[in-house]
């Protein structure tokens, strides 16, 4: 295993293990398999592991196997405040000190804003006292390094980055995702500020490794090397000094065993100008059944009515690509919960857009078209109320 540093010189190895995608049986957790599957990984040299306080059993089953077997001073436990039911200073603790129950431990290494989309929900915890509370758990020794997860645009999670001295951040990045939500540029800025930033969906939740066109197979086939769709997804993200850990939920033996070995064998600036011509087919091949010929360089933007027509028509490719579940699912988390409006629906037909546009898209008619797919009316209703929830 190979470890880069966090901002207080501490090891992290380059392999997370995400802890959401534990296997079940009967509804629960299959604690002896994922017993059997996070020692073998502690073996390998992960020494980061990563959980939520909603993610249905996993905080439970990851401190008792730590506990029974003797490893919480091993490695570093990451979990996260769901800060969108956050209300009253109060419930700061009593999510934290339930955490810290679930964990069977008296501190977390890594603690996390969750699920952050917007700056104002760091606002709103500021006025809650978030700050006074993370400074004492810090001094107490409870919390030894605080941090965000985010799903959003770059623009918002550069505002969230400047909000406060972070520890270190967490984002979705991968080869696919390389230009959008906090995307490279996001990477970079933070990486730039001495912020470590921790990886997750590093393959799309699988996607990129089971739902792959034939098109994007006969690439990787074609490239001479003999790496799987997940070794070209991890070693795309290792071969940037800026990625501090790769989070990766593993649910077997089998992918523990192949990811600790990339993680022990590749390194930074590895790949060559054929590996990324690859990867570049294969994308290619990925976007064949795109909607709209978007390529989210963002000429369109900013939109005199806030609309964000980038994450719109990524989300609207995102249907036919993956699923219209995961799609709308993706446009949910980017753009519905944020506390500024950035729907379709705000279009008043200037067109300043379209004159922008490099690939000649009719974006007024399909900004429309893009939103009914994206926003049918169970969505669109359940979006306006949890946007209300999620930042007042």
């Amino acid at each position: 295993m190979q470890y880069r540093e966090d901002r207080h010189g501490a090891q992290i190895s380059l392999l997370g293990y995400g802890c959401m995608r534990f296997s079940r049986k009967g509804g629960t957790i299959d604690y002896e398999k994922a017993e059997a599957e996070v020692l073998r990984a502690i073996e390998l040299g992960v020494n980061y592991l990563d959980t939520a306080y909603l993610y249905p059993g996993s905080e439970e089953t990851v401190g008792r196997i730590l506990d029974e077997n003797g490893l919480r001073d091993s490695v570093s436990i990451a979990t996260k405040l769901p800060q969108y039911l956050v209300r009253k200073e109060s419930a700061i603790d009593r999510f934290f000190n339930e955490e810290l129950r679930r964990l069977r431990t008296d501190h977390v290494d890594y603690y996390l804003m969750h699920m952050v989309t917007d700056v104002k929900q760091w606002e709103n915890l500021c006025a809650l006292g978030i700050e006074d509370w993370i400074a004492q758990k810090k001094a107490s020794g409870a919390i030894r390094n605080i941090g965000f997860s985010f799903h959003g645009s770059t623009e918002l999670f550069l505002q969230v980055l400047e909000a406060y001295d972070w520890d270190f951040c967490q984002i979705q990045y991968n080869y696919l995702d390389e230009h959008t939500q906090a995307g490279r540029r996001g990477l970079e800025v933070a990486a730039a500020r001495g912020i470590p930033v921790v990886i997750m969906e590093p393959l799309r939740g699988g996607k990129l490794v089971d739902h792959l066109p034939q098109g994007a197979l006969d690439a990787f086939a074609a490239s001479g090397r003999t790496w799987s769709p997940a070794e070209w997804g991890l070693r795309w993200l290792w071969n940037q000094p800026q990625v501090t850990c790769v989070l990766s939920g593993m649910n077997s033996m089998e992918m523990v065993e192949e990811n600790c070995r990339i993680a022990s064998e590749t390194g930074a600036g590895e790949l060559t100008e054929g590996d990324f011509a690859t990867l570049e087919a294969v994308k290619g091949a990925i976007n064949e059944s795109v909607r709209v010929g978007c390529t989210g360089c963002g000429y369109c933007m900013p939109c005199p009515q806030g609309v964000d027509i980038p994450a719109l028509f990524r989300c609207y490719n995102q249907m036919y690509t993956e699923g219209k579940n995961e799609g709308r699912q993706e446009y949910w988390q980017t753009v519905s919960l944020r506390k500024e409006k950035a729907f379709a629906r705000q279009c008043v037909g200037c067109g300043a857009c379209e004159r922008k546009c490099p690939q000649g898209i009719a974006i007024r008619e399909q900004i429309h078209i893009a939103d009914r797919e994206l926003r049918p009316l169970p969505w669109r209703v359940a979006g306006d109320v949890a946007r209300l929830w999620a930042v007042r």
